[in-house]
């Protein structure tokens, strides 16, 4: 830790990434099975030691890069193993597809080390990870176009795995809408913030898991048959859903201010009811005449406008939005460049929500006050998918403007976490240093941009058209 703590001369970015990726690999019975969240000496809170799903995803990604799946399939295996801790509630059964949100190592009585999960039942505010199954079977499917290893995927434990996960994703509810419902806090951002009921980010990762599982689940016998017949609707309708209602550029926006509310029936226009006295004051004028965005959230009589990063951007990469949607997305990025990226990439959501909606929609969240943390914090990881989904779209010069900004910072604030301000011009108050996603988020980006290596990892969409299905 002493080695990290003194920042080594001599060495470039990533170099020094690469180093601080090294010192965060867990091991465990003489195997590394993933990394820790942070090496921080000072590490504001015990369950950054953790491994947490999320966080290993770009590492894993740039250990794939790197022809070292052995990691990876470690990581894939001990992910799959560790559902079996899952704890019970007395009257209340958690569904077996469930995957932890991180694990670490403890020592027994007897001086054994084991691996112990953790489902929210540890977290602060005892938070679902709904996404830790979303990226593991991203992963495995990464994994598997990487090294073309189908017999791992293929197995008992790997088809069990996935099919309990889609049967969860897929299960009848009370919903009529094709997107997921899932609670506050239930993804990266994992405090209150008002991202209850159908946030963007969790959308994108279903479309994207949905894609990947096609690829992964044979087609023989009935119960793969009937889930993969699911899933090939589900993508249809939620494609076509996301893009038509999450959309919002000028034209949408009029629309929206001039809707009728209060609509009965099935010719009804504004079906979710939106109103729109609910439009922000700061959207008319912010929002550009050639740029848009898919809104962060969506739900009867609710219209999130905050612009959320990762939903976005992985909509891009996934090609959940359509291609013109997307250069409008990265058109938004070159309009609001000093809003959405700043000092350093990536703003997690625009705008931060203060005063009485701050106290409303997070509980008075110290730690999420305006422009830091989920609300409004600048994240190191998110270059990553910035640069992906700016390649995707023939965006190279934001992309390599993007990364050069973080080249330059990074190694000198020694790997914060995230960043506070309008602009994310200050190391985040409570941030860590030497986060390993800020690490991995730069390393997988100078793979992407200038090794050109793993753009093809990502699930992507079977169609190119811009319309309804």
């Amino acid at each position: 830790m002493n080695q990290l703590a003194r920042r080594p001369m001599n060495l470039s970015p990533m170099e020094e990434a690469r180093q601080l990726l090294e010192a965060a690999i867990i091991h465990h019975k003489g195997r590394p099975v993933g990394t820790a969240a942070a090496r921080d000496p000072n590490l504001a809170s015990p369950n950054y030691a953790d491994c947490f799903i999320r966080d290993f995803f770009p590492a894993a990604l740039v250990f794939l890069n790197e022809d070292k799946p052995d990691i990876v399939k470690n990581f894939l295996e001990t992910v799959l193993e560790l559902r079996n801790q899952q704890k019970q509630v007395s009257g209340h059964q958690i569904h077996p597809g469930v995957m932890p949100a991180s694990f670490h190592i403890e020592q027994t009585d007897d001086g054994a080390e084991v691996l112990a999960a953790d489902f929210g039942d540890r977290a602060i505010g005892r938070v679902a990870p709904v996404d830790s199954m979303m990226w593991w079977v991203l992963l495995l499917g990464a994994y598997v176009k990487k090294t073309g290893d189908h017999e791992l995927a293929h197995t008992d434990r790997f088809q069990n795995g996935m099919r309990l996960s889609l049967e969860l994703f897929l299960r009848d509810t009370f919903e009529v809408f094709p997107t997921l419902l899932v609670p506050d806090g239930s993804f990266m951002i994992d405090r209150r913030m008002g991202v209850y009921g159908h946030p963007l980010e969790v959308q994108a990762l279903f479309f994207g898991l949905l894609q990947t599982v096609l690829d992964l689940l044979p087609d023989n016998d009935d119960t793969c048959r009937k889930l993969r017949g699911m899933a090939e609707e589900r993508i249809k309708v939620l494609r076509t859903y996301v893009r038509i209602f999450y959309w919002l550029d000028i034209e949408r926006l009029s629309e929206i201010h001039r809707f009728k509310t209060e609509e009965f029936g099935t010719g009804s226009v504004n079906m979710l009811n939106i109103y729109p006295e609910s439009i922000p004051d700061w959207l008319s004028n912010w929002i550009p005449q050639k740029g848009g965005y898919l809104v962060g959230n969506l739900g009867p009589g609710r219209m999130d406008f905050r612009f959320f990063a990762q939903g976005n951007l992985l909509a891009i990469l996934f090609g959940l939005a359509t291609p013109e949607q997307s250069q409008s997305i990265l058109n938004l990025y070159t309009e609001h460049w000093d809003d959405l990226i700043g000092a350093m990439p990536i703003k997690i959501c625009f705008p931060a929500l203060e005063g009485v909606r701050w106290q409303m929609l997070t509980g008075s969240d110290a730690k999420n006050a305006a422009w830091s943390y989920h609300n409004g914090g600048n994240w190191p990881v998110l270059l990553w998918p910035f640069v992906a989904a700016a390649l995707k779209s023939g965006r190279d010069d934001l992309a390599e403007t993007a990364f050069e900004q973080a080249c330059n910072r990074l190694p000198k604030d020694r790997w914060p976490e995230y960043y506070d301000g309008h602009m994310g011009r200050l190391i985040g108050r409570r941030a860590n240093l030497y986060q390993t996603w800020s690490a991995t988020g730069l390393l997988l980006a100078n793979q992407l941009l200038e090794e050109k290596k793993g753009l093809e990892l990502f699930p992507a969409s079977p169609e190119s058209g811009t319309g309804e299905d």
